[in-house]
């Protein structure tokens, strides 16, 4: 059995794909593993993309084995079609759309490498999806104020937590750009404590910090000793045992588990995730007046179709006409 294959990640720690080279890539000859390896090493930079595709991968050319597909030339559109109808009947159409996409530029990346000579999922159409409206739990302002001041700021665990979600909220950042943020990203320039996020795909992108946003930042630096270490991470684990802030970045687990356990702290009995807090500063923001295309520019969205997604102005507007209903 080949040994697992060591991918790079984005904190330059090599991973291990989730399982050896599939046999049908093995047995198409070292060319075609080297070319699959190099798929996953230089064409997928996002870490988080690279185990959803290699997941999806393995899954399809699992499910060519046991369905008897003979080799990676031998996969027809037929195959691809009838793996994507098995997964609509058991995943969301999000996940079999992604699933098919990560098969679909697999195959290009092989034609391109002269390992297959078609691409055999290029005219299979994943399943009809339409999002107009996000699903991610979204706080009103009244909420958020109560989960931020329920957070003892006294410790340096509060501290860390409260600019962590003040953060999301008032800055939009995703968690991942957060927690991948050092402590020299947190700078002063006009006056003005900035924030410096990269984004998806490694972009590069700088705002000013809201005015409460900036006195949490500046009281987690200073409570907790950070700025001697501009190099450090800026979100980091607490030691075990001491409450102290260790040398080590926060893992995403953590800061899920951490925002639940804050959102249960304050009586918050929405299921809350990390995307909750940008999607709230994001509708608090338009309530207020803000425009979209300025929403867009603040969330580093390619897309202002993509900012409506977090815009849940009309559900506060629906819920007004539910309570006409008396009885």
């Amino acid at each position: 059995m080949a040994s697992p294959l060591l991918l790079p990640t984005s904190d330059h720690q090599p991973t291990p794909f989730p399982s050896p080279i599939p046999p049908l890539v093995a047995t198409a000859g070292e060319r075609a593993s080297v070319r699959f390896l190099e798929f996953f090493a230089a064409q997928i930079r996002n870490p988080h993309t690279r185990r959803a595709y290699a997941r999806a991968v393995a899954d399809f050319l699992t499910w060519c084995e046991t369905a008897g597909v003979p080799s990676l030339t031998a996969v027809r559109p037929l195959h691809v079609a009838t793996w994507v109808e098995g997964l609509t009947r058991t995943h969301a159409a999000p996940t079999a759309k992604q699933r098919l996409a990560a098969v679909r530029h697999l195959f290009d990346w092989l034609v391109t490498g002269q390992v297959v000579p078609v691409n055999p999922a290029a005219s299979v159409r994943g399943p009809r999806h339409v999002v107009r409206v996000g699903k991610t739990p979204v706080l009103d302002a009244a909420e958020a104020r109560a989960l931020l001041d329920a957070i003892d700021a006294t410790t340096p665990g509060g501290l860390r937590d409260r600019a962590l979600i003040g953060l999301m909220v008032y800055g939009f950042a995703r968690v991942g750009a957060a927690l991948a943020m050092r402590v020299e990203d947190v700078y002063v320039q006009n006056r003005r404590l900035w924030v410096r996020l990269r984004e998806k795909g490694g972009k590069p992108h700088a705002l000013p910090c809201h005015h409460t946003l900036e006195d949490y930042l500046v009281a987690y630096l200073d409570g907790a000793g950070l700025r001697t270490d501009p190099k450090g991470p800026l979100f980091r684990t607490l030691g075990r045992g001491t409450g102290r802030l260790s040398e080590r970045p926060l893992p995403q687990a953590s800061a899920h588990a951490m925002v639940r356990r804050r959102a249960a702290a304050a009586g918050i009995e929405t299921p809350l995730g990390c995307h909750s807090f940008r999607a709230t500063g994001i509708t608090a923001y338009l309530k207020n007046g803000g425009t979209l295309e300025t929403a867009a520019a603040m969330a580093n969205h390619a897309s202002t179709r993509t900012t409506q997604l977090y815009d849940r102005r009309g559900e506060a507007v629906s819920l007004d006409e539910v309570e006409r209903i008396r009885i």
